[in-house]
């Protein structure tokens, strides 16, 4: 007799040929993300190009009991594309279609495997742009389902603010279409906004209508050093609370900058604790915006304020920033990395930071510190040596940064998720209570369980 598992991939095979595969590389390749996570190998990968397929393979697997577990760009950071229970690898990334442009109306529809780089060329020649920037070459799903964010969410928002409509196919194979297409509605219960962040637990998200932004007239990017780490805290803190309307700010400390500066060969830049501004608008507003915010950092000590108008030096500079996990890692050849994101009201943002740097030194780990500063998200990549205990240790630590987050009012996760690393702060977060609701709600819409098990809780 087959297992459950066979079945679904025998059947499966009739509508999508080799899209269905048992392939050991590409089952390697599926069973893990950009994470700390032990991988866990699929049975099987299924390449799908069609909301319809999603459909038809959801309902197979419902039928069977078959895990399920989507998988976009393999970019995160909390083991979320991990089939820790096997099943099927449901890839997503061949959805690559820009559906429609609705340029009067600055709005987009997509299908998930789109990747922001792609849709951001797309859009170029029509004046627009889509804002959320994590950095990594991210799909557009990917990023709805971690409730996505990134550098410049400060002036733009995250993707939760940036959605309007999504397709969504539910553990049974039905397929909704929450949303629309206007930026607000006053009917019905907002299941858009349930499935921004729920990290393929609740259904598929294979299409997005997307709000888009004109492109500024003006763009003007900027970098400045601190003799202290407190000197580049709280500077962000008085630019925010002065209401200067930056588009970016982004913090590296000393140890982030001389890996930046090593890996993308920035010249004339020094490894001290650095901020990166970006304002938009028009040329006399970005010219006012830079000017009152190095007038803020100077008081704080800031020093080499280096400006960078025309979009090579800007690309440069900010290709740099997005590289950051990377020129990290290849500061430590052999080690793994396991990223903090922490997110605090931006009054306490020098508490915050401050505390996980002295926790940083006392546990003996590097972990450049690097972040979204200006909604107080921050990140530290610990770097962990291949020895046997060094991986505990490094969660240790993890958990003082996270504890002391959460006494300061803020969250576990700003942008990455909840996946499996962050899975036992979800009831200290949001209360028992809170909890109970999210799982009756996961119950409801997956009554087998077979979504993306594993993620977001403890059992």
């Amino acid at each position: 007799m087959s297992s459950p598992v066979e079945t679904v991939i025998a059947d499966a095979a009739g509508f999508l040929g080799e899209r269905i595969t048992r392939n050991p590389a590409l089952r390697e390749q599926h069973s893990h993300g950009e994470d700390a996570q032990p991988p866990r190998l699929p049975d099987a990968v299924v390449f799908a190009e069609t909301t319809e397929e999603v459909a038809r393979l959801l309902a197979l697997c419902h039928a069977h009991g078959v895990p399920v577990t989507p998988f976009g760009a393999g970019t995160s950071l909390e083991g979320h594309v991990t089939p820790v229970r096997g099943g099927i690898s449901l890839d997503l990334a061949r959805m690559t279609r820009v559906l429609e442009v609705n340029q009067p109306d600055m709005d987009c529809r997509v299908e998930a495997g789109v990747t922001r780089q792609a849709l951001n060329a797309n859009l170029r020649d029509q004046g627009l742009f889509f804002p959320v920037d994590p950095g990594s070459e991210c799909t557009i799903g990917g990023m709805c389902a971690t409730r996505a964010s990134g550098t410049n969410a400060v002036r733009y928002g995250t993707i939760r603010e940036n959605v309007l409509g999504l397709t969504v196919v539910l553990a049974d194979g039905r397929v909704i279409r929450p949303g629309g297409r206007v930026r607000k509605s006053a009917t019905g219960y907002d299941l858009t906004r349930l499935f921004i962040g729920s990290e393929g637990t609740l259904g598929v998200i294979t299409e997005i209508q997307l709000r888009l932004h004109g492109i500024p007239e003006a763009m003007s990017a900027a970098t400045c050093h601190f003799a202290t780490l407190d000197g580049a805290v709280e500077t962000v803190i008085a630019v925010m609370q002065a209401g200067i309307p930056v588009a970016r700010i982004e913090l590296l400390d000393e140890v982030q900058m001389g890996a930046c500066i090593a890996f993308s060969k920035l010249d004339g830049l020094v490894a001290q604790p650095t901020l990166l501004f970006e304002f938009h608008g028009t040329e006399a507003a970005v010219a006012e915006q830079a000017q009152a915010a190095e007038e803020i950092a100077s008081g704080y000590g800031a020093g080499g304020f280096r400006w960078a108008t025309d979009a090579a030096a800007r690309t440069r500079l900010w290709q740099a920033r997005h590289d950051a996990y990377w020129a990290s890692m290849a500061m430590k050849p052999g080690h793994k990395g396991l990223t903090t994101d922490t997110i605090v009201p931006i009054s306490r943002l020098a508490e915050a930071v401050l505390g996980a740097k002295r926790d940083i030194l006392d546990s003996g780990f590097t972990a450049p510190i690097v972040g979204h500063v200006g909604d107080g998200n921050f990140h530290a990549l610990i770097l962990v040596p291949p020895e046997p205990d060094a991986l505990e240790r490094a969660w240790a630590l993890d958990r003082r940064i996270v504890a002391r987050a959460l006494a300061l009012g803020g969250s576990s996760s700003g942008e990455h998720g909840v996946g499996i690393g962050k899975r036992a702060f979800l009831e200290q977060e949001h209360g028992a209570e809170t909890l109970a609701v999210m799982r009756s709600l996961k119950a409801t819409l997956d009554p087998r369980g077979i979504l993306n098990p594993g993620k977001m809780f403890l059992n």
